[in-house]
């Protein structure tokens, strides 16, 4: 019985988490695409001065994202 519950439970977190990565990394994605190209759609609101820092944070954002879907589909928890 309490074997029983231990694995469901398990199989519970194991798929919370898998969606959650995937969220995750679907949501930095975004956010990286968003600040790369804030320029064309016309919102100037945070990274006005340097492109540099623009598509570094952009950057930084598409790997933790790629690094978040990986860790999402690999599902090695």
């Amino acid at each position: 019985m309490e074997n029983k519950y231990r694995e469901q439970s398990r199989k519970g977190y194991t798929n919370f988490r898998k969606v959650y990565d995937i969220t995750m990394a679907i949501l930095f994605v975004l956010v990286g695409i968003g600040v790369m190209t804030v320029d064309r759609l016309g919102l100037n609101l945070v990274f006005t001065e340097e492109p540099l820092y623009k598509y570094g944070f952009g950057g930084i954002c598409l790997l933790y994202g790629a690094f978040r879907l990986y860790r999402g589909i690999k599902q090695d928890y």
